[in-house]
């Protein structure tokens, strides 16, 4: 009698969930059956992406493929397993002088998720996506074949995984390239601006730093809107560092992560809480600059340090809406949808602002192109789906595009880069959703 492996499975918005099929497993031969015996599969890391991204009929899980194989310490160059965790590259590679080139806002995806969606962090216009930093990796294909791919083996079917959202195949291991750091801390500035328009001059200003990041208050208008702050960073040096962090600069001391124990009622979340959030997050700061050292998880993993904070959304879940706009509609383009989201009265706690710089061509799957992005966070409710057309529209109307990662409700005209991975055997609920393959 065949196990049961219909399962509840859902992303970190817990929306939607759906009853699947789910399978794990580190056997080569097994993960061959599982692709030859079944169509509509799609491979799922951590379940960290957001709406309906690693969901199909038939999921397989990459959590048990997560070894290291190998790490050249004089190179920087590590090889491992795709469901090898961006946690543990760091724990392992940090103590040894060593960072991920690039890196989104957590460090709990897998390293295959983050070629399947080339993500990006605060340093996008400066160092690129995660893809540029990928040598190789291996490649399950439909056939069950295990490819190399890399940009001269295989590179048809690299760059159509790059990006490509798990429609290529299921990515079994991967080489990636590594930067040297002297220490685990960040030189960092946080500095407050008043409106979009101060913002904007001092994203132009700090073009030069490495890493830049604002946080944007989505609830305000008239002369207020775009009030936000900025954070810009650098690795510290040793020398540059505090004697108390300079003693053993590689090293972070363990923390104490809290946990949000159970869903929070519905009622928990509205306009006025998030209203007061974003009150209390803009006054904290009260000088109008601040400069000081923090260790690295701090500065890119804020939210990582609570445990389950998808709860604080409650049951129905939360979306993440995130597009970008061309540099040139910047400030119009996210003026107006500032003015939308402030008018609707679903504002998110989370509103991220970053700017891209210019794109691979090489990476057509890969979300970013040259200008401004910003992520939010939307409770789900009644209302939400009215909102996200409404975004959609002033998102096309600019020229901008979606990030499939986080999408789950929005328009195939917005999603359109997504080329050359249309494959009856590797197929997502969102592809289909979207792309109506």
């Amino acid at each position: 009698m065949k196990p049961n492996f219909i399962q509840k499975v859902t992303n970190w918005g817990n929306f939607p969930v759906v009853e699947k099929e789910m399978r794990s497993d580190d056997s080569l031969r097994k993960i061959k059956e599982f692709v030859k015996n079944n169509n509509e599969i799609i491979a799922r890391g951590n379940g960290r992406c957001y709406g309906d991204a690693s969901l199909s009929e038939h999921i397989f899980s990459t959590k048990k493929l997560n070894k290291f194989i190998s790490f050249d310490r004089l190179n920087g160059v590590l090889e491992c397993e795709a469901g090898v965790l961006l946690s543990d590259i760091l724990e392992v590679t940090v103590p040894q002088g060593y960072f991920l080139f690039v890196t989104p806002g957590t460090k709990f995806i897998t390293v295959g998720g983050a070629i399947a969606s080339d993500v990006h962090g605060k340093n996008h216009h400066a160092e690129g996506c995660f893809s540029d930093y990928v040598l190789e990796f291996s490649l399950l294909n439909e056939n069950g074949d295990v490819l190399n791919c890399s940009r001269d083996e295989n590179a048809d079917k690299f760059w159509a995984t790059i990006g490509g959202m798990g429609l290529t195949g299921i990515i079994l291991s991967a080489k990636i390239k590594l930067k040297n750091i002297e220490s685990a801390y960040i030189r960092q500035e946080s500095i407050k601006a008043e409106n979009l328009d101060e913002i904007f001059k001092l994203f132009d200003e700090s073009e030069s730093w490495t890493y830049n990041v604002a946080w944007i208050d989505c609830l305000q208008t008239g002369k207020n809107i775009g009030r936000s702050i900025l954070m810009r960073g650098e690795h510290a040096f040793r020398h540059e560092l505090p004697k108390k962090f300079s003693e053993n600069p590689l090293r972070l001391k363990n923390k104490w992560k809290p946990t949000v124990p159970f869903y929070f009622p519905d009622f928990v979340l509205n306009s006025l809480t998030v209203k007061l959030f974003n009150w209390a997050y803009y006054g904290k700061q009260r000088s109008k600059e601040v400069k000081n050292f923090i260790d690295y998880e701090t500065f890119f993993y804020p939210l990582d340090v609570v445990n389950d904070w998808n709860k604080i959304y409650g049951k129905s879940g939360f979306i993440q809406y995130q597009m970008v706009i061309p540099k040139e509609n910047g400030k119009a383009g996210m003026k107006k949808i500032l003015e939308t989201i402030a008018k609707s009265g679903n504002g998110s706690f989370l509103a991220v602002l970053k700017l891209f710089g210019k794109s691979n061509p090489e990476a057509y799957n890969s979300f970013p192109i040259e200008g401004y992005t910003l992520a939010l966070d939307f409770k789900v409710n009644s209302k939400l789906k009215k909102l996200v057309a409404k975004l959609d529209e002033i998102v096309e109307e600019f020229g901008g595009r979606i990030y499939l990662t986080k999408d789950s409700m929005s328009k195939s005209s917005l999603t359109n880069y997504l080329q050359n991975v249309e494959n009856p055997k590797f197929v997502s609920m969102q592809h289909k959703r979207i792309l109506n393959t």
